[in-house]
C-alpha cells in the first residue's frame, strides 16, 4: 500500500502535462539530459585529476617541485620587519 500503483503514475504524469503543456516538457526533459551529460563529464574530469597526483608523498623537509600560488614566502626583509 505504501508503493505508488499505475494508476497514481498516470495521475502525476497527467499532472504534469496540464501544468506545463506538452511541448514543454520534451524540451526540459532534453536540458535535464543535457545537464545530466555535462555533470557526469565534470565528475570523471575531477577523478581523473585526483589521479593524477604524484604517487610517493613528500617527506619532511622536501619542498614541492613547483610552489602554489597561495603558498606565502618571506623574504629576509619582510621577517626582520615582523619581528621588529
Amino acid at each position: 500500500m505504501g508503493g505508488l500503483q499505475p494508476w497514481h503514475w498516470l495521475i502525476v504524469i497527467a499532472a504534469f502535462i496540464l501544468l506545463f503543456g506538452a511541448k514543454k516538457l520534451p524540451d526540459a526533459a532534453r536540458s535535464l539530459g543535457k545537464s545530466m551529460r555535462i555533470f557526469k563529464s565534470e565528475i570523471k574530469e575531477m577523478q581523473a585529476d585526483g589521479n593524477d597526483k604524484p604517487s610517493t608523498p613528500l617527506t619532511e623537509g622536501t619542498a614541492p617541485a613547483t610552489p602554489v600560488s597561495s603558498e606565502r614566502v618571506d623574504t629576509p626583509e619582510q621577517s626582520d620587519k615582523r619581528t621588529a
